[in-house]
């Protein structure tokens, strides 16, 4: 796992382990804060390990940024703190959480002492945070799922932007315009660096650009879907619509970004097929 310093007691884990998935450690005189808690409880550890040894107390806070296990597996190994997320993303938990999380654990044995965490602690917009020498603004970033929220800290300007903010954005469980709206709020948030919720950290003089990228990548596949979708034909042509002439590279994060891609694709058509089809039927979704 590689462990990054982006500001004075401020610090990004990013897994080996699974699709770079990233975690924050917020060090400050009253105790400590976690964003995210990594996919492999054996990652999480290591964080815990760098905390203790840091010495400036017990972690008193684990946000979660939305309910994906990726970023919640590891929330059971820090029994002592208050876990916040958003209303959803408990409601979400207490739906499926257990059931995803049984089904992960015949998947992966190296899940099995992963336990579902509810968070404890809820807010519907925004909420803020004070603690130490610290203030960290919490605000809805959805799109990526309809819980994600991304955790700003003022002063230094630093945002986990969480899954709203990818090598290419991901929409399946959740909706492109959704998307492309916490696209503008984080640059409308003005931050001098984003931690993404998988991949690099973004610096201020290339969030700009590709913040726009991420707004044409939605626009182009929503276009070229709908076209497809007008013409009748089957599921398996949006498959032909190329990652790069949607303005996206297909090599971050090892290549996984094809296949993000490929799954916006076909949950896109499924979207706008139905759609479609029930404005010829003359019927609205109940």
């Amino acid at each position: 796992m590689r462990r990054d310093r982006v500001a004075d007691d401020i610090y990004t884990f990013t897994s080996d382990l699974y699709a770079q998935a990233t975690a924050g450690v917020i060090l400050t005189s009253e105790g400590t804060i976690v964003i995210d808690t990594l996919p492999f409880p054996s990652e999480t550890r290591e964080m815990i390990a760098f905390i203790k040894k840091q010495g400036q107390g017990t972690v008193r806070y684990v946000i979660n940024t939305h309910h994906h296990s990726d970023h919640t597996n590891g929330t059971f190994l820090f029994p002592e703190a208050e876990v916040i997320a958003h209303r959803r993303c408990r409601e979400t938990l207490l739906k499926w959480g257990q059931q995803s999380l049984d089904e992960a654990k015949r998947e992966t044995p190296s899940l099995a002492e992963v336990q579902l965490s509810l968070p404890s602690i809820v807010f519907e917009q925004d909420a803020h945070i004070h603690m130490g020498n610290r203030s960290l603004y919490l605000t809805a970033l959805t799109g990526h799922t309809s819980n994600n929220i991304g955790v700003m800290v003022e002063g230094d300007k630093i945002l986990f932007a969480s899954d709203a903010m990818l090598p290419v954005p991901h929409i399946v469980w959740g909706d492109p315009q959704d998307s492309a709206r916490s696209l503008r709020t984080i640059r409308a948030l003005k931050p001098e660096s984003v931690v993404q919720g998988h991949g690099q950290l973004l610096l201020r003089g290339e969030l700009a650009l590709e913040i726009e990228s991420s707004l044409r990548y939605l626009q182009c596949i929503q276009e070229r879907v709908q076209e497809l979708v007008q013409k009748g034909a089957p599921e398996s042509a949006v498959l032909n619509i190329d990652i790069e002439a949607c303005g996206k590279s297909r090599v971050p994060l090892d290549g996984l970004v094809q296949y993000l891609h490929r799954e916006n694709l076909v949950a896109l058509y499924d979207q706008l097929r139905n759609k479609t089809k029930r404005r010829r039927e003359g019927t609205r979704p109940v």
